[in-house]
């Protein structure tokens, strides 16, 4: 490894740097999205069963103890409980803005790394080719024989860059995309159970003024 590093030019730096940030950054992501994960239909049951029995600290209390963003959002809702459907709506919606940002965190740095790391690698080609032409010009203007294997080395050098770029952009361009499923998913889940809270509330609302 540290052969190809050296061989490869000081690019290779930056992309290797590139490959230690994204693999910290998707190890980091999976493990919070893995804590974050609940049973969403059986924490609405029990959230539905509080609610119904008129027990508003019992339902807020399983939301504390649950965590994540569903139960932040939900929370958000039930203590409005008691207010007309919209407000309850409006205090999920601003609950909502900032829970969707933690779930996001740190992936528009993953998108950054999946897009340059390639571009670092032709970068490092690029530079890598103008090299070796520069010594091939030197040769040339000493009159002396231009070896074929001084321009097959250069360039065997030069494409190390490009190889390790796409060895890093394809994995995380991968893992990036992955991660923005399992968020879509957190999103829907979310959306669901405030439309759920919402037509809880409503009923209880509408059995209090019969």
């Amino acid at each position: 490894m540290w052969e190809f590093m050296s061989k490869g030019g000081p690019i290779m730096w930056p992309i290797l740097l590139c490959s230690v940030i994204a693999f910290a950054i998707v190890i980091e992501r999976l493990l919070k999205l893995r804590q974050e994960q609940i049973d969403t239909k059986a924490f609405m049951e029990q959230i539905s069963k509080s609610l119904k029995r008129n027990k508003i600290m019992e339902a807020l209390e399983l939301c504390d103890k649950t965590g994540g963003p569903i139960a932040g959002i939900l929370k958000a809702g039930i203590l409005k409980h008691d207010r007309p459907r919209q407000e309850v709506k409006e205090a999920i919606e601003d609950a909502t803005i900032h829970e969707v940002p933690r779930l996001e965190r740190n992936l528009p740095v993953l998108a950054t790394i999946a897009h340059v790391s390639p571009l670092l690698g032709l970068l490092g080609t690029v530079t890598g080719m103008v090299a070796a032409f520069q010594v091939i010009e030197a040769k040339a203007s000493a009159l002396n024989p231009v070896n074929p294997g001084d321009l097959a080395g250069g360039i065997w050098e030069a494409l190390l860059t490009t190889v390790f770029g796409l060895c890093v952009a394809i994995p995380t361009y991968v893992a990036y995309n992955y991660l923005v499923s399992r968020v879509d998913g957190f999103v829907l889940d979310m959306e669901r159970s405030a439309t759920d809270l919402l037509n809880i509330l409503g009923e209880k609302r509408q059995d209090n003024e019969v």
